[in-house]
C-alpha cells in the first residue's frame, strides 16, 4: 500500500484539520517539533510546527505529513495527490466526463498542494 507524505510550509496542521473535516479522516497523530527528545531540540522559532502528522481516511488509505524545515521547503511538482469521490466539487481543471470516469477534474488546494478529483465509472 502507497501512503502519501505531503510537506508544507508550516500550514500542516490547518490542512489536516482541513482535509478530516472535508474527507471524513481521523487525525492519529499530531507531534509538534517540541514533542521530539531533549537530545533532538527543535530548532528556536519552530517548537509549534508539525514534525510528524498521521490521518487515516475512509476506506483504509492513509496521509501522512510535516513541515518541511525552511531550507527545504519546495513547491510541490511532479506528482499529484488522487482522491476517488462519489461526486464533484470545485476545481481547475473543468470537472467533466471522461472515458474512464463518471467525472474527472484536477484542482490546487489552498495549501498548494494538487489534487485529482476521480469519480470512477461503473465496474472500474
Amino acid at each position: 500500500m502507497l501512503n502519501p507524505y505531503l510537506f508544507y510550509q508550516d500550514t500542516c496542521e490547518a490542512a489536516f484539520n482541513y482535509y478530516a473535516k472535508v474527507l471524513g479522516g481521523k487525525i492519529d497523530a499530531m507531534m509538534r517539533a517540541s514533542d521530539a527528545p531533549p537530545d533532538v531540540p527543535a530548532a528556536p522559532g519552530r517548537e509549534k510546527t508539525i514534525m510528524h502528522a498521521r490521518m487515516s481516511l475512509p476506506g483504509g488509505s492513509v496521509l501522512m505529513a510535516s513541515d518541511a524545515p525552511p531550507e527545504h521547503v519546495q513547491k510541490p511538482q511532479g506528482f499529484s495527490i488522487s482522491l476517488t469521490v462519489a461526486d464533484g466539487g470545485t476545481v481547475t481543471m473543468p470537472f467533466g466526463k471522461t472515458f474512464w470516469a463518471k467525472g474527472f477534474g484536477m484542482c490546487v488546494d489552498k495549501f498548494g498542494i494538487p489534487w485529482m478529483v476521480n469519480c470512477p465509472a461503473e465496474g472500474m
